[in-house]
């Protein structure tokens, strides 16, 4: 067992400890070390002395509790070392005096930590507690259900305790269409959720519009190639940002998807009956969001959304849409081999959407060892019926 392996026990150990002990049971066991350690003294020879193992008694303590309780255990611990001394007429010796000494110490040591400790994770508490609003905000989840679209989702960020990272989806109801928006960030983590809110914001403003699809995604390279270049920082190169981007219409009376590609990996289209997958490949993507390569003279902004070309794909009663970033497909297992993300897709073709995604995440997770190089995010969509 490696050093790690251990330390990783004991840290696990002492979590459980602190979650699971709770009120007094937490002082049980120094309570009961502290009786028990003088009573052992007073039948042991005279030269085996154990009043020096209380300190355990304060050090399990302060594991477990705060400072007040800390500090009691710390004073029976004393009282029960001058007790001991007593009992053997060795309370002058130097040795007594400097066990009591040691004692002492200990204990004032973690008392100020545990003080300390108590701060520390109650402002951890308040700033987790802010930057999960605030990621709430940014990356609203999705509806269940959405016309005759049952959606589920999931999201994992490559940098640990954070609920939102360079990877994006977003979804709008306008009569008669459902739009959603896929997007992957360059970047990942906590350094990425500028552009994040860049993209979502474009999207959820244009979004309710009742403009075609093309119109729309013009909008967004507009708004995001606005964004990244205004909030770059000076030594910053805003070429190199960018979002690939997915953006699909879904219309209530037609069973079929349309799909605008901003280089983004292309959705898989599920169909359980027959356990077979296909992916929803454009036949004439568009550049990534924020980089503007068009022909010369061509604004798309300004040429009502005249740049972007949507493909269309059915999509009919029972069918599933799979949307993706590469952090699933690129994700690797300890040999380095990417996940086979349309290989195990296609293995749950017939799952509902929430189990699907779940099964999905879950499948990464394990094919990885719980080690993610990039965000993750998924989308799970199921047309239920088609609207009269």
């Amino acid at each position: 067992m490696s050093a790690a392996t251990i330390t990783t026990s004991a840290v696990g150990t002492l979590r459980a400890w602190r979650r699971y002990a709770q009120g007094p049971l937490r002082l049980a066991g120094p309570l009961l070390l502290i009786v028990a350690i003088p009573v052992a003294d007073w039948f042991l020879p005279p030269d085996i002395h154990l009043a020096h193992l209380l300190v355990v008694a304060v050090a399990v303590t302060a594991v477990g509790s705060g400072p007040r309780a800390t500090a009691l255990i710390g004073v029976l611990a004393v009282l029960a070392l001058v007790s001991a001394g007593l009992e053997r007429r060795t309370l002058t010796t130097e040795s007594v005096l400097v066990e009591l000494a040691a004692l002492l110490a200990v204990c004032v040591f973690l008392v100020l930590f545990t003080r300390l400790r108590d701060r520390r994770e109650r402002e951890l508490v308040r700033v987790r507690s802010v930057s999960d609003a605030a990621q709430r905000v940014v990356l609203r989840p999705l509806p269940k259900q959405a016309g005759p679209v049952t959606l589920a989702s999931h999201y994992r960020s490559a940098e640990a305790d954070t609920a939102v990272g360079g990877d994006l989806y977003a979804a709008a109801r306008i009569p008669g269409c459902t739009r959603l928006l896929i997007g992957d960030v360059r970047g990942k983590g906590l350094s990425s959720i500028s552009d994040t809110a860049i993209v979502l914001g474009a999207f959820r403003a244009a979004a309710h519009r009742r403009i075609p699809l093309p119109e729309l995604v013009a909008y967004i390279e507009d708004a995001v190639r606005w964004g990244l270049s205004e909030f770059s920082e000076p030594d910053e190169d805003a070429a190199e940002r960018f979002v690939t981007a997915a953006v699909m219409d879904i219309p209530d009376d037609e069973p079929v998807v349309h799909l605008i590609s901003c280089g983004h990996p292309p959705p898989l289209l599920l169909r359980g009956r027959t356990r077979s997958a296909l992916a929803l490949t454009v036949p004439e993507p568009s550049p990534p969001l924020g980089l503007g390569v068009w022909p010369a003279g061509v604004d798309c902004a300004e040429s009502a959304g005249g740049c972007y070309t949507p493909a269309t794909f059915p999509f009919e009663y029972g069918h599933r849409l799979v949307l993706y970033t590469d952090g699933v497909t690129e994700a690797r297992n300890a040999d380095g081999d990417f996940y086979p993300f349309a290989e195990r897709a296609t293995a749950w073709a017939d799952q509902a959407p929430a189990p699907l995604v779940e099964q999905l995440a879950a499948d990464v997770r394990a094919y990885t060892g719980g080690r993610l190089n990039d965000d993750m995010a998924m989308v799970v969509l199921q047309r239920d019926r088609t609207a009269s």
